[in-house]
């Protein structure tokens, strides 16, 4: 059996990872999907699902227990929901959901982190941008994910206080590696996003992100921006860019703003992967606990997430493009939520939607 079949008939292993808020609402829209891609293309996936953040601070006192640590090393893939809520803000450090987001990154090496920010013709009504400078966007945002102010030193006593930014060679050498394969299999250009005329962090990301192209990627070009004009020309011309490269918290910040070129964050998938493909899959969108539990949740960033695993942990392309197709055709269909429209459609029937046009398009491929 070639590598190809026998990918094709495994059965896939995936933690789930409901989490806080609307996590749970979400996920389901991902776990029904998954169930009709396993119709529509056979796609077999395992789903263990386990606790994190505030949900496992609730039963178990930590927001990354070991019982989910464990799933996750069987696990092909994670798919998370989102974390945090205002019912945890007033727990200490040690407790805060979002720990349990920082935990499993750096538990699993998940350094690379991709953000893409695509334009659909159907939704540039949403974007607080004019829809003439939305035409021809699509750019990936690569940010390192485990260095950085987030993972460094921290104190602070009653008068001050101090977030040290560290970056060694290595780290910023195995995220421009992850970045210059992606530019090779888009328009090969690179934009590199730091504060070099001021950290010293981000002269070593320059000397070190130019060595790697230069040496191990000649058919990509890499340029430099700092970052107060690339969140300006991210509003002001955003299809010039194709890949753009940066540390934690600039693309913390920047993938945020970029969101707002799509209309929403219950528009945007991420993924944060390490060297051996393992990724963890989320929204962008967060807890919105505002609206948990009235049904009317966007899915579309969960799967637009779920999307990307099939792409870039379970080597399933065929499916993802599937699955992005419906999405796009729901969106062209004006079948969105009410974040976007006043009269938008619930959660349940937004994901119906994406299925039917799944099961339609299968239906109509050519038999083999």
């Amino acid at each position: 059996m070639s590598e190809e079949n026998a990918n094709a008939s495994r059965a896939f292993r995936v933690a789930g990872l409901p989490g806080d808020g609307i996590g749970p609402e979400v996920y389901a829209s991902a776990c029904r999907v998954l169930a009709m891609l396993q119709d529509t293309h056979g796609l077999r996936v395992e789903l263990s699902e386990q606790l994190i953040g505030g949900a496992a601070v609730d039963v178990t006192g930590s927001p990354l227990p070991q019982q989910t640590i464990d799933a996750c090393r069987q696990a092909d893939a994670a798919l998370l929901g989102a974390v945090g809520g205002p019912k945890w803000d007033g727990l200490p450090a040690d407790q805060r959901p979002e720990l349990g987001l920082l935990k499993i990154r750096a538990e699993f090496s998940l350094f690379c982190n991709l953000r893409p920010i695509v334009t659909h013709p159907a939704l540039h009504a949403f974007s607080p941008l004019r829809p003439e400078r939305l035409q021809g966007v699509d750019l990936m945002i690569v940010r390192e994910l485990t260095g950085g102010s987030y993972f460094g030193k921290k104190w602070r006593d009653a008068d001050q206080a101090e977030d040290v930014c560290r970056y060694t060679a290595p780290e910023i050498e195995r995220v421009t590696r992850a970045a210059g394969r992606i530019a090779q299999q888009r328009d090969g250009r690179i934009t590199l996003v730091d504060k070099a005329n001021v950290l010293e962090t981000s002269r070593l990301w320059r000397e070190v992100a130019h060595r790697v192209i230069r040496e191990e990627f000649a058919d990509v070009r890499i340029e430099n921006m700092y970052v107060d004009a690339a969140s300006m020309h991210l509003l002001t011309r955003p299809a010039d860019f194709d890949v753009l490269l940066t540390e934690n918290l600039f693309g913390d910040i920047l993938s945020d703003e970029a969101s707002m070129l799509c209309g929403s964050m219950g528009l945007l998938p991420s993924a944060s992967l390490n060297v051996d493909r393992f990724g963890l899959y989320e929204p962008v969108h967060g807890s919105a606990p505002d609206i948990a539990g009235k049904g009317i949740a966007n899915p579309y960033a969960m799967l637009l997430s779920v999307a990307m695993m099939l792409r870039h942990s379970l080597d399933r392309p065929l499916e993802a493009d599937a699955l992005e197709a419906s999405i796009h055709a729901c969106w062209a269909d004006g079948i969105l939520t009410r974040d976007l429209r006043p009269d938008g459609l619930p959660t349940a029937q937004v994901t119906e939607a994406v299925c039917d046009r799944l099961r339609a398009a299968a239906a109509a491929r050519p038999e083999p």
